[in-house]
């Protein structure tokens, strides 16, 4: 492979050759290295849980929610989750076919879900495989950190939601002053 950067090529064909002045130095950019970390602690458990019991995170995620509130519609999961539709969609019938959950019919039309009492058992059988994680990330804390911790990523998330709505709407309306309809 020839080095542009020598040849002299980079400069007649406007390519930029050398790193920006102002870039991003990825070692000190917290919201990648909170990403880096949650993919290397969700890849981790969904090794973990597809190699013991055949299931991945997603499902560990709907039975999860279903342990902690029974009789969630797949909507109200995914919400609660903050997982895609489709997502929790694949993972209910998964879970489904494997008598994991089972969907009961509620009012207009709705679905309540859930857990089979061979899904509680998975769901013991699960949350340690979940828990390790947390133990990987707190592990270098003090209690009081910890619950500083979980404050300050509680505040930052209603934050973002509350950010990503007003942008939402920001979107909308401008779509519609857009729109010649």
């Amino acid at each position: 492979m020839t080095d542009v950067s020598q040849t002299g090529a980079g400069r007649e064909s406007g390519l930029i050759t050398e790193p920006l002045p102002n870039s991003i130095d990825p070692d000190h950019f917290t919201p990648r290295l909170l990403a880096l970390l949650s993919n290397a602690l969700v890849w981790r458990e969904s090794h973990e849980l597809r190699r013991r019991f055949g299931l991945g995170t997603n499902d560990w995620r709907v039975i999860s929610s279903l342990g902690l509130r029974p009789g969630m519609a797949a909507t109200d999961v995914a919400e609660f989750t903050s997982m895609n539709k489709a997502v929790v969609s694949k993972s209910v019938s998964v879970l489904t076919d494997r008598r994991l959950i089972e969907l009961s019919d509620g009012p207009r039309g709705s679905r309540p879900m859930f857990l089979t009492r061979a899904g509680a058992e998975m769901h013991d059988l699960m949350m340690p495989v979940s828990l390790r994680g947390q133990e990987i990330v707190l592990s270098h804390l003090e209690p009081a950190q910890i619950t500083q911790l979980n404050d300050l990523l509680l505040a930052m998330l209603k934050e973002t939601r509350a950010l990503m709505t007003l942008e939402s709407e920001a979107g909308v309306a401008s779509a519609a002053r857009n729109d010649p309809a």
